[in-house]
């Protein structure tokens, strides 16, 4: 299978409310990335569309795709449940298209332990600090604060998974973070030079979460 002809698989993670569906969005709109669409078990919030955003089904349904082997990867985050169908993303890779997915640290962990033939790139993005994470999620159609009070006690424990990904970029300026991103991807597939200072990060963790 030649890597240049198949496209790449490319992920973006992040604790709750760092920012990583706009910057997937960012991708695809700039770069031509084919963006996997997730099913989930959870209600659409305001202005998301169904099979556009998500694939809103319920329970049972989700249930199903699970039974039949369907998904590449899933996970319960949030008491809702999130996966990814095999058939389309192998299909665009295939044909040449690379694919981006908005996708948890439960998720980026099954796709990698699959060892799929195409070449893969692992992005975390973290908040500046925990002050400006928790304003982004209690403006983020939250209006009940028990919401983002929930998400914040869930980030210490996401962070820790920083270290299983290739990249961390801290998601503190939209346009500066996608530039990172886009020069890195860039980078790994022409096997390019890197600009990326683990050490840096690993200090930006630690103030996180002390």
């Amino acid at each position: 299978m030649s890597l240049k002809k198949d496209g790449y698989m490319v992920i973006l993670s992040s604790p709750s409310g760092a920012g990583k569906t706009t910057l997937v969005k960012l991708l695809s709109e700039r770069k031509k990335f084919q963006i996997s669409i997730s099913h989930t078990t959870r209600k659409p919030r305001p202005k998301e569309l169904n099979k556009k955003d998500y694939y809103f089904v319920n329970d049972h349904e989700f249930k199903r795709l699970i039974g039949n082997e369907e998904f590449l990867e899933y996970a319960k985050v949030f008491n809702h449940l999130y996966g990814t169908t095999r058939t389309p993303v192998i299909n665009n890779l295939q044909n040449g298209q690379n694919v981006i997915f908005d996708i948890d640290w439960q998720g980026a962990d099954q796709i990698k332990n699959k060892k799929l033939d195409y070449k893969l790139i692992t992005f975390f993005l973290l908040p500046p600090s925990r002050d400006i994470l928790f304003k982004r999620l209690s403006n983020r159609d939250m209006k009940d604060k028990l919401i983002a009070d929930e998400r914040m006690k869930e980030f210490n424990r996401d962070v820790l998974h920083w270290i299983n990904y290739d990249y961390v970029i801290i998601n503190d300026e939209l346009e500066k973070c996608y530039s990172k991103i886009s020069n890195l991807i860039d980078a790994e597939i022409n096997n390019g030079p890197k600009e990326y200072d683990k050490e840096f990060i690993r200090e930006h963790i630690e103030k996180l979460i002390s």
